[in-house]
């Protein structure tokens, strides 16, 4: 098993299944860690609540992250792991079903690396999360630490 780390953070189960069950259909093997709502997507990168005690310097490889969220909206989340020198140049991918293009703007200008609006189609985001895996676990490099 690969031991870089996805964090999905998703509110809506059917969502966060649909995911689980497209990546695992295209054999990505890491783990993946659900945050359902900002405060627990937060918690999880900086080591605070649930997640007191975490290694923070083990960052996942890759955050999908979706942007109507409760508690904390994803691009607050966005925003707070950008303005964090140890979480900054981690690679976050807005996975939403939001095709407003202002959500795009602004995701973007948070630094989001990628913006993929969430296909309807199970076949879609089955090809989709496959595309995202292969490309942000296996093609990327990340910046040296």
């Amino acid at each position: 098993m690969n031991d870089k780390v996805i964090l999905l953070v998703e509110d809506n189960p059917d969502d966060e299944a649909l995911t689980l069950d497209a990546l695992e259909a295209n054999r990505v093997g890491n783990k993946v860690v659900v945050a359902r709502n900002g405060v627990e997507a937060l918690d999880y990168m900086f080591g605070e609540g649930a997640w007191a005690g975490r290694k923070v310097t083990e960052l996942p490889a890759v955050v999908l992250l979706d942007l109507k969220l409760p508690k904390i909206d994803g691009l607050d989340v966005l925003r707070r792991i950008r303005e964090d020198p140890r979480t900054r140049m981690t690679p976050v991918v807005i996975l939403t079903s939001s095709n407003e293009d202002e959500d795009r703007l602004k995701g973007y200008t948070l630094g989001a690396n990628s913006y993929v609006r969430k296909p309807v189609d199970f076949d879609e985001f089955v090809k989709a999360a496959g595309q995202l895996g292969l490309y942000w676990l296996l093609l990327n490099e990340a910046p040296p630490c």
